[in-house]
């Protein structure tokens, strides 16, 4: 009887060292790949950036391949939307650097007016990036 208890018991310990062997990690999915189309336009704050806008999924900042050639051709790319764990940080001095340096120096009404801001200044915009694997270039005119 004692030799049956212990190879139940064997064989119940073995049963679940196997079943914890089985479970692994979920595989990563990669990131999922679309197509866009629209016109290629030459970056504002780099030459060598691009970007190019989409009627239905918007407007990216596309890396990955040389599209220099394509600049003001309507292409259909397909890719993927890049999506980064990365801290990003942004500073400056708010409201601005003159209102800031002047501390308490200032009219209390003008500060209160300068740091309520009112209509937005030029400035950066953060596009999603989009990493290119292929261009073609597709029939149809680009606006000016």
């Amino acid at each position: 009887m004692r030799h049956i208890t212990f190879a139940l018991g064997l064989l119940f310990l073995s049963t679940l060292s196997i079943g914890a062997q089985e479970k692994k990690a979920p595989a990563k999915a990669g990131p999922k790949t679309i197509s866009l189309s629209g016109c290629v336009v030459r970056g504002e704050t780099a030459p060598d950036q691009f970007t190019i806008e989409d009627s239905t999924e918007g407007k990216y900042r596309l890396t990955g391949l040389k599209l220099r050639d394509y600049v003001g051709q309507r292409v259909l790319i397909a890719g993927a939307v890049v999506e980064t764990r990365r801290l990003i940080i942004k500073g400056g001095l708010t409201p601005n650097a003159n209102v800031a340096a002047q501390a308490g120096a200032m009219d209390p009404a003008r500060a209160a007016v300068a740091s309520a801001g009112g209509a937005a200044g030029p400035g950066t915009v953060d596009l999603p990036e989009f990493k290119v694997k292929s261009v073609r270039p597709v029939s149809g005119g680009c606006p000016n």
